[in-house]
């Protein structure tokens, strides 16, 4: 087992080291040039045409660790591994505020727990929440091998706003909200989330949801339009 690198990237697509396994996906922004075309020789790549595929031979799972946290990999019909590399630069600015206390974090849509299980190791008391059981059952099986199944962690299958409107009711709080709400999704009972109508109200349940003494909201988005502009207002 490896950890995660990103060895290259342009014409649309990244090129990444997951574990024992170099990856090529899709990547609209990375419009420049290959630095090392010489490299791009993947075990496996994903294509989005004509419909998402993968070409090349990839076990049903491996592993690989970014950051000081193992995770094990899949690969899924978006092209998702289970690891979104991107997100771990957040990781050691939470673990500082929350220095090693039992602070109440919520992580909404929190796919496969990478930011779960950087607080949990830092101290904190974590709600994971996400409307795919699938999800939430993988991120179990990465606190798992990284030895956190005992740690303070609810894991929660729920449609995101449905949530948090009664945990408004019954006066919880939390001191930090971590969340990175997709483009379009479904909850569990079929809800329909759609960032552009739902994230106005998403923010409010958040500020409502937030103690007196909050550490942090993180807001990430992979939507295209929405951008750091939108999000701030």
């Amino acid at each position: 087992m490896t950890n995660y690198e990103l060895i290259d990237s342009g014409e649309g697509q990244k090129l990444e080291q997951f574990g024992e396994h170099l990856i090529q996906r899709p990547c609209s922004q990375a419009l420049w040039k290959k630095q090392h075309p010489e490299q791009w020789s993947p075990d496996a790549s994903f294509t989005r045409e004509p419909a998402g595929k993968w070409v090349g031979q990839l076990p049903e799972q491996w592993s690989a660790t970014h950051k000081g946290i193992e995770f094990i990999l899949k690969s899924t019909d978006f092209g998702h591994l289970g690891l979104f590399p991107e997100h771990a630069a957040h990781w050691p600015w939470m673990q500082q505020l929350i220095d090693n206390r039992p602070v109440n974090i919520l992580n909404l849509f929190a796919y496969s727990g990478g930011a779960t299980l950087a607080c949990a190791k830092a101290g904190a008391h974590v709600c994971h929440l996400d409307a795919s059981p699938g999800m939430v059952t993988w991120a179990k099986e990465n606190a798992a091998i990284n030895g956190l199944s005992d740690a303070p962690i609810r894991w929660i299958v729920d449609d995101a706003i449905k949530f948090m409107k009664r945990e408004v009711k019954r006066g919880k709080k939390y001191e930090g909200i971590i969340l990175d709400p997709p483009s379009f999704g479904r909850g569990k009972q079929g809800q329909v989330f759609k960032i552009e109508d739902d994230l106005p109200e998403l923010m409010d349940l958040c500020q409502q949801l937030l103690s007196d003494a909050p550490l942090f909201t993180l807001l990430t988005c992979h939507t295209p339009g929405i951008t750091p502009l939108v999000l701030h207002h």
